[in-house]
């Protein structure tokens, strides 16, 4: 079986198709193997001269399945899957097409679409992690992330929660980590706290590509700001228990409805600190989903 992966060179859309891919890897029978082509590679003229010659030498096997993340992928899936009729087309998105001209259309809930037809709805984006079944007892992860369009930072309610995880953690190991919209000075006004010493703090700049995944595995719990959508998500895949830091809402709407909804899976603490009660495999339910149709 040949997967090939229509790619606009977002680091975050790979991660999707690569999480489909490798779920697909585990649950198939045959060998799989994966090709990414990027946009760029497949001029839209291009192709539809191959669908008009009847042309089908674009890839050296043809493939089985065609995938695309990003606005600027469709056309590409779409002409890809004429000039390959037998394999089938996946978008992990709403399209900017009618959903109907693709065979499969994977779309995260929290864009209101019924599920319905070919459309499979999904708890967040795909993401490529499992659970490894490697945390460790006492083991925390803290991810900070920062005010985005939805939310607006406070460093002293951050600081507060932070507190209060640390309290209700003593003699854990506790692993923080910021990300690049984390203000600068964050760290700074942590580090004059009491409870810091009980922090090893790792800033986001530090550290190297993968690293925060691997953390999720060792960790037994894993908090992060509410911002943070994608990575609550990735948490909960990893098996992790994942708690929510709460900052300032600055408007309501489906990402922050959707975050409402998760809360009602709520374990609350002494301190009222949020621990969310789920786990999640959306890459392996959709894989299953695509290999049985």
């Amino acid at each position: 079986m040949h997967i090939v992966y229509v790619s606009d060179g977002k680091a975050g859309h790979r991660s999707q198709a690569v999480g489909l891919f490798k779920a697909m890897q585990r649950q198939s029978a045959e060998h799989v193997t994966f090709q990414e082509i990027s946009i760029d590679d497949l001029p839209v003229f291009s192709l539809i001269k191959a669908l008009f010659q009847s042309q089908r030498s674009l890839f050296a096997q043809a493939p089985d399945y065609i995938i695309g993340v990003g606005s600027h992928t469709q056309s590409r899936v779409l002409l890809l899957g004429k000039v390959y009729p037998a394999a089938q087309t996946v978008i992990l998105m709403k399209p900017n097409f009618p959903f109907g001209w693709f065979d499969h259309v994977i779309i995260p809930e929290h864009d209101g679409i019924a599920e319905q037809g070919n459309v499979i709805l999904t708890q967040g984006a795909l993401n490529p992690i499992v659970n490894e079944q490697r945390h460790q007892q006492n083991r925390v992860l803290i991810a900070l992330g920062g005010s985005s369009k939805r939310h607006q930072w406070n460093d002293a309610k951050v600081l507060d929660s932070v507190q209060q995880i640390a309290e209700q953690n003593e003699g854990a190991t506790i692993i923080l980590t910021t990300s690049r919209r984390t203000p600068k000075d964050f760290l700074n006004l942590l580090s004059q706290q009491s409870f810091a010493s009980q922090l090893q703090i790792f800033p986001a700049e530090q550290t190297p590509q993968g690293w925060i995944f691997e953390q999720m595995q060792q960790a037994e719990a894993v908090w992060v700001t509410e911002d943070s959508v994608s990575m609550i998500y990735e948490a909960l895949t990893a098996g992790c228990k994942v708690g929510v830091i709460e900052i300032e809402c600055l408007k309501s709407d489906r990402i922050t409805q959707l975050l409402d909804r998760l809360l009602t899976h709520v374990l609350l603490g002494e301190n009222k600190v949020k621990l969310l009660n789920l786990q999640l495999d959306e890459a392996a339910r959709v894989a299953h989903i695509l290999l049985s149709t």
